[in-house]
């Protein structure tokens, strides 16, 4: 039995020096990741969206059409 430990033993510690001492393969890059999109706060709610997507007025940013009509919320911090 400690027989059989040891060898279990022996091929763990050979297979954790083999992955510490191989190199690492380049990983692909992830496509389009240069493409960031600017993300603005909805003024009602706080919400995060894209720029293209929310809606303005007055300098401030929408996430729906019903947080523009409303306006604004009042913050309170």
């Amino acid at each position: 039995m400690i027989r059989l430990i040891f060898w279990i033993a022996i091929v763990f510690a050979a297979l954790w020096l083999w992955r510490k001492i191989k190199p690492n393969a380049p990983r692909p890059a992830p496509q389009g990741g240069d493409q960031t999109l600017p993300m603005v706060r909805c003024a009602h709610c706080g919400v995060h969206l894209p720029k293209d997507r929310a809606l303005s007025r007055d300098h401030q940013w929408f996430c729906s059409q019903g947080h523009l009509e409303q306006g604004p919320a009042a913050r309170e911090r």
